[in-house]
């Protein structure tokens, strides 16, 4: 039996990826897999949001296909503006920058994925995109630039991998910090943080319906933030108590069980004079075994490396 014809659209497709993402997962996994997850959940949010739809994702990359060249676009401004407000709860060395390209061609639909040159192209196009920034093709910018208030600065052909013929590219220019976007977080996070804030500022429903989801997650995240690093169990319970199904669920939860396990192995000032009067008792003996008998019993103790020094020195030749 012979398989069915692939199906072909003309879409507008949106590619995305994280810009240094090895790097950020060699200093610390955990974390940038969290930041990722709750990134791609306001993305994932947006992209619905502008009437896309999400056709393939691996590691970090996106790709999503758009009936709507002009929902691509704004999609990906959106994205950018939301996820560069995000990052500012985020040290300099982990905040997490995705590139955006964005194409507009004719595909081949297959089990809900995209190919064909039309994705290719879109892939390279969001590899010339800064960090935070998006850039599209010229068929893009043909059908947005008198319709879109956004500013384009042209790129000219570039040669890129894979693509027979030089396309040209158009680097979007808009503002990272949509003032309307970043108010509407801020009256979140006072709602969210302040008893007086529901007689001042605005319930949730009574929100534009769009911007609710990216936002919490953008507050969730910054509350996130404030509290990582943090040696009380407290501000872990807080967390869970705000955000029950949060994205950093799994993580506040382990650092819960670290806190306990600390707490629980700490030593108390009487072991602490119990150390130290063996430490005294055996600093200046000229018998190594009463030295590694200290190391033994302290094998973390705050003497050890003191207790090591010694036994280099009573090794020594005389």
């Amino acid at each position: 039996m012979e398989a069915p014809p692939l199906e072909r659209k003309l879409v507008a497709i949106l590619a995305a990826d994280v810009e240094g993402y090895s790097r950020l997962m060699g200093i610390d996994e955990e974390g940038t897999l969290a930041t990722l997850s709750a990134f791609r959940t306001i993305i994932d949010s947006l992209i619905a949001k502008h009437g896309g739809r999400i056709c393939g994702t691996a590691g970090d990359s996106v790709l999503a296909a758009f009936a709507s060249v002009f929902g691509a676009v704004q999609c990906a401004v959106a994205t950018q503006q939301h996820l560069a407000h995000a990052n500012h709860g985020l040290a300099e060395e982990r905040r997490m920058w995705f590139r955006i390209g964005v194409n507009v061609g004719d595909v081949m639909v297959k089990d809900g994925d995209i190919f064909g040159d039309g994705v290719n192209i879109a892939t390279r196009i969001e590899g010339l995109a800064e960090p935070g920034g998006v850039c599209i093709s010229r068929g893009v910018h043909d059908h947005v630039t008198r319709k879109l208030t956004y500013q384009y600065e042209d790129l000219g052909e570039k040669s890129v991998k894979n693509i027979a013929q030089p396309i040209r590219v158009f680097r979007l220019v808009f503002d990272a910090a949509k003032p309307e976007m970043l108010e509407t977080s801020e009256m979140i996070a006072a709602s969210l943080n302040s008893e007086s804030a529901e007689v001042d500022a605005p319930l949730l429903a009574e929100l534009p319906p769009e911007s609710i989801t990216a936002d919490l997650l953008a507050v969730e995240l910054m509350f996130w933030n404030t509290i990582k690093d943090s040696l009380r169990a407290a501000d872990y319970e807080a967390y869970l108590t705000q955000y029950p199904e949060g994205s950093f669920v799994a993580l506040a939860h382990t650092r819960l069980d670290e806190l306990a396990s600390a707490e629980h192995t700490r030593p108390t000032p009487q072991d602490r004079e119990v150390e130290l009067l063996f430490w005294e008792s055996v600093r200046n003996s000229d018998n190594r075994s009463s030295v590694q008998a200290y190391l033994d019993k302290y094998p973390d103790g705050d003497f050890r490396s003191l207790a090591e020094i010694r036994l280099i020195e009573l090794s020594a030749p005389p």
